[in-house]
């Protein structure tokens, strides 16, 4: 079987039988794509003559190329799976990639930011209109309930259940999940929903998102990054993504004393191994912490 069909026909079963989400296929293919060329170049043109030391080559060159390590660790996965895919398929006898190791990946600490600094973004003056309002509630909900950019933009009205001080989120692989709901989040969420959102409403328009653009569509990824951005900066915060305040949602509240575990949930990970990072964040905390509660920790310290 030729390269281009394999490709093809692995992606048609992520669709179809394994109902992954649209953007995992999209990078998928964007990556098997670059595995595809790669090959090619090698004068590799089908799957049987593709080899392990072909694939090492390939994931050692995506590497040296300017992405982040994640998205190496995504390439091989996507070769992986296709090449699993083949051998489940009976197309070829073996999987070249099963034993191509991940590279290593540099331990990198994400941006948190302070309390105050949070306290500062969220609580500075906003425009009492319907897109200064919806702002201010992107920003809290954001903050208040650790949500990714996409799962933020994927919210509907059905999806808010301010009685149950609940949201339903559907996140990676559409996978679903419900994180709590209340303070200042909640309250701006109520607010917007009752108030601002209707004047945003468009008679065309029959989105049943919960943050909506000024024609009334559904509010993009980007959208939502440069209002980040745009808030951020007129509290002196430069480059304020808004994955960072994800990242400020979880060190908060491990530094709050919640259970890793827990946190785990609220953030929809797969895996307590990427929830451990928070773990790591804030030495000082630990440190401060350990000095208050232990009862000789600070013993001969005077």
């Amino acid at each position: 079987m030729r390269i281009e069909d394999a490709r093809e026909e692995y992606l048609s079963y992520l669709v179809v039988e394994r109902g992954s989400a649209k953007n995992t296929v999209e990078a998928y293919g964007r990556d098997l794509a670059h595995y595809q060329s790669f090959l090619l170049e090698r004068g590799k043109r089908d799957v049987a003559s593709i080899e392990r030391a072909d694939i090492e080559a390939f994931v050692s060159a995506y590497a040296q190329l300017d992405y982040a390590a994640s998205s190496t660790e995504r390439a091989l996965a996507a070769v992986r799976g296709m090449h699993a895919f083949l051998v489940a398929e009976r197309i070829v006898d073996s999987n070249p990639a099963r034993a191509v190791p991940l590279p290593k990946r540099p331990q990198c600490l994400p941006r948190v930011l302070s309390v105050e600094q949070v306290r500062a973004l969220v609580e500075q003056p906003f425009a009492q209109d319907a897109t200064g309002q919806r702002d201010r509630t992107i920003l809290e909900v954001l903050y208040g309930c650790g949500l990714r950019v996409s799962e933020l933009c994927g919210l509907d009205v059905r999806d808010v259940m301010l009685e149950e001080g609940i949201v339903r989120v559907f996140g990676k692989g559409s996978k679903e999940r419900v994180v709590p709901l209340g303070g200042a989040a909640k309250s701006a969420l109520r607010d917007y929903l009752a108030t601002w959102r209707p004047q945003l409403v468009r008679p065309a328009s029959t989105h049943d998102a919960v943050f909506l653009n000024r024609r009334g569509g559904r509010l993009s990824r980007q959208s939502v990054h440069t209002i980040c951005e745009r808030y951020g900066r007129l509290v002196g915060i430069s480059g304020l993504h808004p994955h960072t305040l994800r990242h400020c949602y979880a060190t908060h509240l491990v530094e709050g004393g919640a259970d890793l575990r827990v946190v785990q949930e609220l953030l929809g990970h797969a895996s307590i191994a990427t929830t451990q990072i928070y773990s790591h964040i804030d030495r000082t905390h630990i440190r401060w912490e350990y000095l208050m509660s232990h009862p000789r920790a600070r013993l001969g310290a005077e």
